[in-house]
């Protein structure tokens, strides 16, 4: 029986046979059109991407929450201005409009590279946009999840968010990927999802049509034709954590009593309804960038925000809901907000920066957030993202307060700075949450959608539970609080580990939930302190998972 290794990033065990994802694109042909075409190959090309971008605004409305605003994102990748001019001036010396479209795209692909940009992480989503454009116009399929009629597990080279968004968990029993992160969108919306998971995984494309494989998204191990003995051992220990998360229920805790909030990371309103169903005890992360990217030309109405905020404080009556005010810039540009020529936006103005440079845009999000509170029970905190020292937060702050905002204003910690400074930002807000996916991304100089690089996106890295525990011990030191909203609280092993090193909550996206709950409540708060000192003392994130797992278990 063989076994390949990736990166596990959603629960769950499934087994089932290979099925691929369709076929990519092919290369169209590079043929010369005569110049009176110019004009129809032109249109034809404008007609494909107003096409496109429609389906994918379509898809998004289909599968609502997170998924929405990746694909909307997507649909205005289609829409570029300059890709468009690009193919236009192509067609006008002789391209056809595939042809176009396919070298336009290859073109800004490797500038993109070229540049050390944080988009060319986003290579799956850049392809996906191409070849959805190109089939179109070649008049064939469009590349895609396989049709079939019976539950299957779908290996592919990588996943865009158009697919992943709405995949049928009746037929989609798991899925593997080649490449990709575990911070990746596929990852992020497979949690959503509930769907098994595993990326980065070296040979996956090799794996033959109808292979029986078994896939644990928890220890990211796939499992080649596995004997009836092995399937027989992976369906019972999902069975008994099946069993371990029906028994578990209430607030998050540990054995002894220790509480830690379990609260949920929501793209927008449409993602409550999971969150209330997990018993997520608040919000941990509202990401409002879904009401911006409905129009990247400009920002939405304070009305508009007002009844989009409303719908989501309404659902946690007396609960705690911490919004992150607009994370604009980097993979999520937008016209009227960030700069179009920046060499490396992820280095650049990009979150709290672009909206100290657009005060008017804050203030009419703090505004809107202040109006949407108004009369109702929920305690209401609001964070600023790439908060990099002091100096930011109390902008940030001072802000808030001109806004009349009655309440808790926060920190993101997701640059090593504010890690290293979070006492000194503290004197300035009232909390911090660590965005550990960017933490991680910026520690180590490692693209979050890159799974070349993904070793350093582990979550596990000694260096980042340092940082982790850093501002921990700096919150406590200042009697504050310190919560973790990337998806590294997602894991419940290291969960307990994020609670040992002093987190007093932890978000996730809710389909995460129960497991956490489930794993917190199994041990002791000196048991999860002991384990994430283990951790900490190891060298690799490999090393750390086992230290911490073995002291967990006794062993």
């Amino acid at each position: 029986m063989e076994t390949l290794r990736g990166v596990g990033v959603s629960h769950g065990v499934a087994i089932g046979e290979v099925r691929h994802m369709g076929t990519a694109v092919l290369e169209p042909p590079a043929k010369q059109i005569p110049a009176e075409d110019a004009g129809r190959e032109q249109g034809r090309a404008h007609k494909a991407v107003e096409a496109v971008a429609a389906d994918l605004i379509a898809r998004g409305n289909l599968a609502g929450g997170e998924a929405q605003g990746v694909l909307e994102a997507q649909a205005m990748m289609a829409q570029d201005p300059e890709l468009m001019a690009d193919v236009e001036r192509r067609i006008a010396v002789g391209s056809t409009a595939e042809r176009a479209v396919y070298d336009a795209f290859a073109a800004y692909r490797a500038l993109l590279a070229n540049a050390g940009e944080y988009l060319a992480g986003r290579v799956a989503d850049l392809d996906d946009v191409r070849n959805r454009i190109v089939a179109r116009l070649l008049g064939v399929p469009m590349p895609g999840v396989p049709d079939s009629d019976e539950p299957y597990v779908l290996i592919a080279r990588d996943l865009a968010p158009a697919d992943t968004a709405l995949l049928d968990p009746t037929l989609v029993l798991g899925f593997v990927t080649e490449e990709g992160g575990p911070t990746s969108h596929s990852a992020i919306l497979a949690r959503a999802l509930g769907v098994p998971a595993v990326v980065a995984t070296p040979g996956a494309s090799e794996l033959a049509e109808g292979t029986l494989i078994a896939v644990d998204g928890s220890t990211g191990e796939i499992f080649v034709e596995p004997s009836a003995e092995k399937r027989s051992q992976l369906e019972s220990a999902a069975a008994q954590r099946k069993e371990a998360l029906t028994a578990s229920s209430g607030p998050g805790a540990t054995s002894d009593g220790h509480k830690v909030p379990l609260l949920a990371n929501v793209g927008g309103p449409a993602d409550v309804l999971a969150a209330v169903a997990a018993g997520a005890e608040g919000v941990g992360l509202f990401r409002t960038e879904f009401l911006f990217l409905d129009d990247s030309k400009q920002a939405p109405s304070e009305e508009k925000q007002v009844e989009a905020y409303r719908k989501v404080l309404e659902a946690f009556p007396e609960g705690r809901v911490v919004v992150r005010v607009l994370d604009a810039g980097a993979d999520k540009p937008l016209d009227f907000l960030t700069p179009a020529d920046e060499p490396n936006p992820a280095l650049g103005v990009r979150g709290l920066r672009s909206l100290l440079d657009h005060p008017d845009v804050l203030r009419t999000q703090l505004t809107a957030l202040a109006k949407a509170a108004e009369g109702m029970p929920v305690y209401l905190e609001v964070m600023a993202p790439m908060v990099a020292d002091r100096t930011d937060a109390r902008a940030f702050a001072d802000a808030c307060r001109a806004a009349g905002l009655q309440a808790k204003f926060g920190a993101m910690v997701e640059i090593p700075s504010a890690a290293l400074r979070a006492r000194s930002i503290l004197q300035e807000v009232e909390f911090l949450s660590l965005g550990t996916n960017d933490l991680a991304q910026y520690t180590f100089a490692a693209d979050r959608q890159v799974g070349a690089v993904s070793r350093l996106q582990d979550p596990w890295q000694p260096a980042l539970l340092d940082l982790v525990a850093m501002s921990a011990e700096a919150a406590r030191a200042e009697g504050k609080s310190c919560g973790v909203c990337g998806e590294a609280a997602s894991d419940p092993l290291l969960a307990c580990v994020l609670t040992g090193l002093g987190v007093t909550s932890l978000s996730m996206g809710a389909a995460s939930i129960p497991y956490v709950r489930a794993m917190l409540a199994k041990y002791t708060f000196a048991q999860c302190e002991r384990a994430a000192a283990a951790a900490r003392a190891s060298d690799t994130a490999e090393e750390a998972r086992v230290a911490a797992q073995t002291v967990l278990s006794g062993e």
